[in-house]
């Protein structure tokens, strides 16, 4: 077979490392008791070759359409298991029919939208483990308090338990990118719903670092808050300073101002 070609306006990097996919594979856990694993980009089925050899019951999308006529003829079994399709745009709860982990390589430039695209689906999906741009992966995994901490680390440390596994060179890729990348793990917590309003959370979360050089009583102050909540010693913090309890409380603060 012909091998497929990286292409750049797709973000792709082809793993080229065996012993890197391996323990990537490895790193996937059936958190929830799942049999069932999607993975996102798969290219040329560097790491899917190792999912394959841990039984999980395997499910492939790719946007490329040189990638997917590769995997059919490299993958005949797994025969419609293999989509040609965007995961930002598909809906893939009918195809999985129950809660699956997702797995991959994340091209660079879709990498934060993919998760928010699981936050979406946050109980369908009940683990990740994915290698993506170091400096992005270690913000998702950031403790408050961090300078890398930010509204991804929030939201995500919300509703899953995130680990950062290992950091992958340059060199192991085609086309080797610009930076490191990391791999990181993430488990869906106990958390079914916030104790809050959740579109609300979110807002809240993405307003606060909107000026996250400067206190939270700036940042969202254009949020009509009341005199009183203006005031509230909360309002003090910069939002890197706020865990997600924090934050569901000012969500709450909020609520209550605009109800007053």
């Amino acid at each position: 077979m012909e091998k497929v070609k990286p292409k750049k306006h797709l973000g792709q990097h082809f793993l080229t490392d065996l012993s890197i996919a391996e323990k990537i594979a490895k790193a996937v856990t059936g958190h929830g008791g799942i049999k069932k694993v999607l993975e996102i980009g798969p290219g040329m089925g560097v790491l899917t070759d190792f999912l394959l050899a841990e039984n999980w019951d395997l499910y492939l999308v790719d946007i490329d359409k040189e990638s997917i006529a590769y995997l059919n003829i490299k993958y005949p079994k797994l025969g419609d298991k293999i989509i040609e399709g965007d995961y930002l745009k598909e809906n893939f709860e009918p195809i999985m029919n129950e809660s699956y982990a997702v797995a991959g390589n994340f091209p660079y430039n879709i990498s934060s939208q993919i998760f928010f695209r699981i936050l979406d689906v946050r109980n369908e999906v009940t683990e990740v483990v994915c290698m993506l741009q170091k400096e992005v992966a270690e913000r998702i995994a950031s403790p408050k308090g961090n300078k890398s901490y930010g509204i991804l680390s929030v939201l995500l440390q919300a509703f899953y338990e995130i680990e950062y596994l290992f950091t992958v060179p340059p060199g192991v890729f085609n086309p080797p990118p610009k930076v490191n990348s990391g791999v990181i793990r993430l488990k869906r917590n106990e958390t079914k719903k916030l104790d809050c309003d959740e579109k609300l959370f979110f807002r809240v979360v993405k307003q606060g670092f909107s000026t996250r050089r400067k206190t939270l009583r700036n940042a969202v102050k254009s949020m009509g808050i009341s005199e009183e909540l203006k005031m509230d010693p909360i309002l003090d913090l910069r939002a890197e300073q706020l865990g997600v309890e924090d934050f569901v409380a000012l969500t709450n603060k909020i609520q209550k101002s605009w109800n007053q």
